[in-house]
Formats: C-alpha cells, sequence, structure tokens
C-alpha cells in the first residue's frame, strides 16, 4: 500500500507517538522511512539572530539532536532510515520533502493549541491538508515495544 513513508519529527510527546505509528505502519506496509526535522525560522529567531548572533545555529543543534534521537528510536526498532535537516517554515519544507522523496504517506503528529496561537503561526496540518500530493497521517495511537517485537517475529524480521 505504501512505499515510502515521511516521518516528521520534532521530538515532542505528540512527535513520538507518530514516530512510532508511523513506524508500525511502515513495518506493515514494508515501507522505506524517511526522517524529518524541521528548524522553524521565524520572524522572532531571525530579528534575535541580530542582537545574539548565533541564535539559529544554536537552534540547528537542537534540532540535529533531535533528528538523532528519532533516527536512533528507528534503529531500535529495526529501520534504517534516511534522516533530513530542514530549515523553514514547517508545512512548506514537509511537503518538499515529501515531494522529492515522492512519499505516499506523510506523518505527523499533533499538539493542542488554543484558537489565538492557531491564528499567530497557522496550522502545519491545515496547510498540509491543502497542499500535499499523498496521503497524510495525524498519529495519536501508543504502539508498544511488544507490538514492533510481534510485528518482527510475524515478519520474519532479524532481532
Amino acid at each position: 500500500m505504501y512505499r515510502r513513508i515521511l516521518l516528521a519529527y520534532d521530538g515532542s510527546v505528540e512527535g513520538r507517538l507518530a514516530l512510532r505509528e508511523g513506524a508500525r505502519l511502515a513495518r506493515l506496509c514494508e515501507a522505506q522511512v524517511c526522517l524529518l526535522a524541521v528548524v522553524q525560522i521565524s520572524t522572532g529567531i531571525v530579528l534575535a539572530e541580530g542582537v545574539y548572533p548565533g541564535i539559529v545555529g544554536e537552534q540547528s543543534e537542537v534540532y540535529k539532536n533531535i533528528l538523532a534521537e528519532g533516527e536512533r528510536r528507528l534503529r531500535e526498532i529495526g529501520f534504517e532510515p534516511d534522516t533530513r535537516l530542514a530549515m523553514g517554515d514547517p508545512g512548506p519544507e514537509i511537503r518538499a520533502v515529501a515531494k522529492e522523496i515522492n512519499a505516499d504517506l506523510v506523518v505527523i503528529g499533533h499538539r493542542q493549541h488554543g484558537t489565538l496561537a492557531r491564528w499567530w503561526s497557522g496550522s502545519v496540518a491545515t496547510y498540509l491538508i491543502d497542499h500535499l500530493d499523498c496521503s497524510m497521517l495525524i498519529g495519536r495511537m501508543e504502539v508498544s515495544d511488544a507490538e514492533f517485537d510481534r510485528l518482527k517475529t510475524s515478519q520474519g524480521v532479524p532481532e
């Protein structure tokens, strides 16, 4: 069904749930996995860079660590993910990578935001719904290690 799955990952609790749910689906479909972290470069960060030089570099380091953590989590459950780090607005960056890798599915997490926060920063999910050329899953299901072990055994994946 799905051959290439893009997992957009930010290291949050919601992102970790989406990562595992996306990985479970990838295992069931025997799909390739691409893991993406996006360093959001907002107007505030750009302005702060003028006052505190190096803040964009610090943000990049934080997201490199988030990406490495996500990669480690995927490797622990048997994946060899393609990893990418992008800078910019998350919605367009996720869309661009999905298009580049010809993704069949994009998996994202979701964090509740109030009306004002959603209005101020926009919704990545809403942007993606309007702009993706593939399916999208908002992962919220908790997937246990036992489930991955069961999937490895049923598919003959070496542990």
